[in-house]
């Protein structure tokens, strides 16, 4: 039997029999580990949220009814519920369908989802405007327990108990988030987890103080004082005292039983959150015993759960991991923390060597930040490595905590520039635009993996706040020759020519060093300069190349409007050299969708063909 089959568009699991919901949640993943197995993608948390996304469909409408699912990476089945199973042959590839939901990929994606802790905000703007409109429909969101440790979602549960209408919160609780969850959220939902229930414990005691006279008393007195026993012992009390209805936990891979509740508490005139107990990794063997391997996967061979491509270049990532080992060795004042990525960040090795100096405070940049701080402002030497399209919602932190004050917290920015199959909730291209301006910060970019762990040397002695960011790439082993000293804003002359000088930023140097070789075969003679200090113009060296050369290129992984590109074009305006050519290297984009880097590198034309493309149009001129 082929129940997949049956699912042409939205609404169709409602003509599947009942009996056969265990049959299809089979189908679907088996379907899910064969298309993911060779694009690659989200696959333990979606394994996960099978039957619960099932059950949803069935109670809901589509598109009039609104679901939005936190962060989005678990919506794998709600795209093959509402028609999109042959986009799956070009998951997260150019041009292709999206990881995550996207508002212009369905009208059943009501809204687009990336970072975590948002669905509970938006699903109450959504049911607040379906009040005031006076229109009809379900609103529900779905949140992992990792995103619950998020604190937009308290700010969002803190202002759900003031809705007096329907709007259901489904708390998807896996235990995991990226890596396994932590903090005290996590210890509360494994309370309620492994507790028994409170008419249970409230059946115990009685019967046990009921069966003598002392007992009697005692039992009269509880039972005046039911609130404060339901204080201690009723699982979900918490939100209850917000004001916000809580049941469960539930059964997340019992369809029916979830159907049975969902029903209930759509018709209640009230915010519900429902407690969804599931397990990540559900249905595939390597995926639910290695979750967080699982969680964001390269193609893998099923039979063996084994990646197929083995990288033997190590990354960064890897580099930065490694370099993280010795700083600490050396240094026994610096401490790692990070926002529930320590395996993405690599710091997962630092914690086993040094676990009483590093902190996974969950998905909490603003809260990380602010840590580090203080933790700086009392002698430390903090690390914080965080993605840089997460490292956004620390924005106003790293302002006015850390770089006001002048602390000395080091921020490592992986993930910077393009990230590629992620998307655009994804891409690291803001950060030199957000980062650029704050007072007192120096932002870093190496050129390859040497420069790198000589950048880390540095910002552990350096005094004050400082950031180091690299791509996701395979770490750049090439130009290790060239091997200038680090000197404060100060960038590194690589080849120094006479017609065209190109001034690269970080993971840039290398497409850069392609355009060199390619204008050299067009005889035209070419300077490359490496720039270390992406928020510094080192106007010694631009002088001396805006008086050497008839053309200026600058290369980078950023949005154009903010980026090093826009201040070295400024900083020539002011030296006099208005009239000089310019080519920039930038992203002139808004944002950038997803697809391989080389892609879109080259839609928006600063690989090497695009460069030499620009540079040709004006030095014929």
């Amino acid at each position: 039997m082929n129940l997949l089959n049956k699912i042409i568009s939205e609404n169709d699991i409602k003509k599947i029999n009942k009996n056969d919901y265990d049959l299809l949640a089979e189908e679907i993943r088996e379907f899910l580990v064969s298309k993911v197995s060779i694009k690659g993608g989200h696959l333990a948390s979606n394994l996960g949220a099978v039957e619960l996304t099932m059950a949803l469909h069935l109670c809901m409408d589509f598109p009039e009814d609104k679901l939005i699912f936190d962060v989005g990476h678990q919506a794998y089945t709600h795209k093959i519920l509402t028609g999109r199973r042959e986009g799956f042959s070009t998951l997260r590839e150019y041009g292709g369908m999206s990881g995550f939901p996207k508002t212009i990929e369905s009208e059943c994606d009501c809204f687009n989802t990336g970072h975590s802790s948002t669905s509970i905000s938006a699903a109450m703007g959504f049911a607040v405007s379906r009040d005031i409109c006076k229109k009809r429909g379900r609103v529900a969101a779905v949140i992992g327990d990792g995103s619950l440790t998020g604190g937009m979602a308290y700010e969002a549960l803190n202002s759900l108990a003031q809705l007096k209408s329907s709007c259901v919160i489904v708390l998807n609780d896996n235990e995991m988030s990226i890596d396994k969850n932590v903090g005290g959220l996590s210890k509360y939902l494994n309370n309620i987890r492994v507790g028994s229930t409170y008419n249970e414990i409230k059946m115990g005691v009685e019967s046990s103080l009921l069966s003598s006279k002392a007992g009697e008393v005692v039992a009269k007195t509880l039972k005046k004082s039911k609130d404060t026993i339901k204080q201690f012992l009723v699982p979900g009390m918490f939100f209850e005292e917000l004001g916000i209805t809580y049941v469960g936990p539930i059964d997340g891979h019992d369809v029916n039983a979830m159907v049975s509740t969902f029903e209930k508490a759509f018709n209640l005139n009230r915010p519900i959150i429902i407690h969804v107990k599931t397990k990540k990794g559900m249905g595939y063997k390597y995926a639910s015993k290695y979750p967080e391997y699982f969680h964001g996967v390269s193609p893998f061979d099923v039979k063996t759960g084994h990646v197929i491509e083995k990288k033997e270049v190590p990354s960064y990532t890897d580099i930065f991991a490694h370099k993280m080992l010795k700083l600490g060795k050396e240094n026994d004042k610096l401490v790692a923390v990070t926002a529930a990525m320590s395996v993405g960040t690599g710091l997962n090795k630092f914690s086993k060597e040094y676990p009483d100096r590093f902190f996974d405070v969950g998905i909490a940049e603003q809260h990380a930040v602010t840590f580090a701080a203080g933790m700086a402002a009392d002698g430390l030497i903090p690390v914080v490595a965080i993605y840089s399209s997460f490292l956004q919602r620390a924005y106003d932190q790293i302002l006015h905590d850390v770089c006001l004050q002048k602390l000395h917290v080091i921020f490592a920015i992986d993930r910077s520039g393009l990230v590629g199959p992620d998307g655009e909730t994804h891409q690291g291209i803001y950060d030199i635009s957000y980062l650029s301006h704050m007072p007192g910060l120096t932002v870093m970019a190496p050129k390859n993996r040497y420069e790198m762990e000589k950048m880390f040397d540095y910002a552990v002695a350096f005094d004050g706040p400082i950031a180091i960011k690299y791509s996701r790439a395979d770490a750049y082993a090439g130009l290790k020759e060239y091997d200038a000293p680090i000197v404060y804003g100060r960038n590194e002359v690589i080849y120094n020519g006479s017609d065209i000088c190109i001034f690269a930023c970080g993971n840039m140097v290398a497409e850069a060093e392609k355009v060199c070789n390619s204008l050299r075969e067009k005889e035209i003679n070419p300077s490359l300069v490496n720039v270390r200090f992406v928020n510094i113009i080192d106007e010694e060296t631009l002088k001396d190349m805006l008086d050497k050369h008839k053309v200026i290129v600058s290369m980078e992984e950023n949005v154009k409007i903010g980026g090093y590109g826009q201040m070295l074009k400024a900083k020539m305006f002011d030296l006099g050299y208005a009239d000089k050519i310019y080519v920039d290297g930038s992203i002139d984009a808004g944002k950038v969708e997803h697809g391989s880097i080389a892609q879109l590198r080259a839609k928006y034309e600063i690989d090497c063909a695009g460069i030499c493309k620009k540079i040709e149009k004006v030095w014929r001129q």
